[in-house]
């Protein structure tokens, strides 16, 4: 099967609708929003869809995982930003360095496990 695909968006949910769309935003995210309840958030021609839906089992098992192309540089960014002091529960992990590669961890507000990463070529 050949797939000529243009990208890949997934669905995540947030346990508060409202304080997610801000961290969002303030992650560095352009939202445009969708309805009332959904909002696509975007960067460098990639995004995904938040939902003001919150079913635990689903926030609880959600990973993410953005490719960059310097996690030293965004794990700076990240320390900087102040996300984890501004929002109750983000939560960041330092950089672990792997053979395939290197990442550091990010959770949001709601509790989903982003996987910031960089590979090793």
């Amino acid at each position: 099967m050949e797939h000529k695909a243009k990208s890949i968006r997934p669905f995540i949910g947030a346990k508060d609708f409202e304080l997610s769309r801000n961290f969002y935003r303030d992650l560095g995210f352009e939202e445009s929003i969708l309805t009332h309840n959904m909002s696509y958030f975007k960067t460098d021609g990639m995004g995904f869809y938040l939902q003001d839906a919150y079913v635990r089992d689903w926030i609880d098992n959600s990973m993410i995982f953005l490719e960059v192309d310097d996690v030293e540089r965004y794990w700076g960014e990240l320390l900087t930003s102040g996300l984890d002091t501004k929002y109750e529960g983000v939560r960041l992990t330092p950089i672990r360095v792997y053979d395939w590669g290197k990442e550091c961890f990010l959770h949001d507000p709601s509790g989903i496990l982003w996987h910031i990463g960089e590979f090793f070529n």
